[in-house]
Parts: structure tokens; sequence; C-alpha cells
């Protein structure tokens, strides 16, 4: 299986409302960390994030995260 683009190396700390979101998991998305359907044609799919509050997250750009779609910091050891 191919590796995921590195779309950054850091993660994006933000607020994430109520509802349904799609993380990007092939490092394409010119929307990162969200999907924006980048990844049509290729062997990746977005992963759903289902928040029922408002809440702060970390959220992986590196797309080397052991625990996707949230920051592990494996992007500290990326080059």
């Amino acid at each position: 299986m191919a590796e995921p683009k590195i779309a950054a190396t850091h993660p994006v700390k933000m607020q994430l409302e109520a509802g349904e979101h799609w993380w990007c998991a092939c490092g394409e998305s010119k929307s990162q960390p969200f999907c924006d359907g980048s990844h049509r044609g290729t062997s990746f799919t977005p992963l759903k994030i289902v928040v029922s509050e408002a809440t702060q997250v970390s959220l992986c750009t590196c797309k080397r995260t052991h625990t996707s779609p949230y920051c592990d910091g494996t992007h500290k050891g990326l080059r």
C-alpha cells in the first residue's frame, strides 16, 4: 500500500463543532486536515470523525500518526 503524502509536520489544533467531519488520510487535500475528495482514484479513504459536542482536538497532518485522526507526535521524527 502506498504511503500518504505528508501534508505538514505539525498538528492542526482546533475546536471541532458537533457533527460529522471527514479527516484526510491521503495527504493530498487542499483543505487540510479535512478531505476535499483528492483521494479519488487512490487506495485511500477519508476517516469519519463524529463529535457529539464541541471539543478541542489536535488533528494529524503528517498522516503517520498511530492514533488517526489525532496527533500522537510522530511528526517530530520526520524530516
